[in-house]
């Protein structure tokens, strides 16, 4: 399975990397800030496993690969000012080009690596691309192998964390 962008409540690792940096007025808009992304809530994700496994042992999904998302591209800035919002953080506005972002990644890249510093860098060319590009998925041929229906809608979902972040827990 090729779940993308994995997230809910219990993340410990994209959208609470995200919110912290927005808290810390440390996050730019990367590009245009209008690129359409596939996300997958966790509950999509446990349902997909659940539906392969079930496949694997009637034989249709063996030696396939699967893209796993919520099946509704967002756009991802809107969506992340959403989340800000929802979690009292004002929202991103201030933009850098993919090219000025793709660049600093590559600098800090070869500063961590030559340093041998510990983490990641703040900034990488896969992250500088990622957060300024297209990329949304087909997941036609997991439901039609695996019978994969999004149970969490992305509304849905994204309610469920700003409830989760209102309610006390960290980011």
């Amino acid at each position: 399975l090729r779940p993308h962008l994995v997230w809910g409540p219990g993340d410990r690792n994209v959208v609470p990397r995200v919110l912290a940096l927005a808290r810390k007025g440390r996050l730019k808009i990367v590009g245009a800030g209008k690129n359409l992304v596939d996300c997958t809530h966790i509950t999509n994700v446990v349902d997909a496993h659940v539906l392969a496994e079930q496949a694997l042992e009637r034989g249709p999904a063996r030696g396939k690969a699967y893209f796993i998302t919520n099946g509704e591209p967002v756009v991802l800035w809107d969506w992340i000012n959403e989340l800000l919002r929802g979690v009292g953080v004002p929202e991103i506005t201030r933009h850098v080009s993919l090219g000025t972002a793709y660049r600093a990644g590559a600098v800090l890249e070869t500063v961590w690596r030559v340093l041998r510093l510990r983490g990641d860098p703040p900034m990488t060319r896969f992250v500088a691309k990622e957060l300024a590009t297209d990329h949304w998925f087909k997941i036609d041929a997991a439901r039609r192998d695996l019978g994969y229906t999004p149970r969490v809608s992305m509304a849905a979902g994204t309610a469920e964390l700003i409830a989760h972040y209102r309610a006390g827990n960290e980011f």
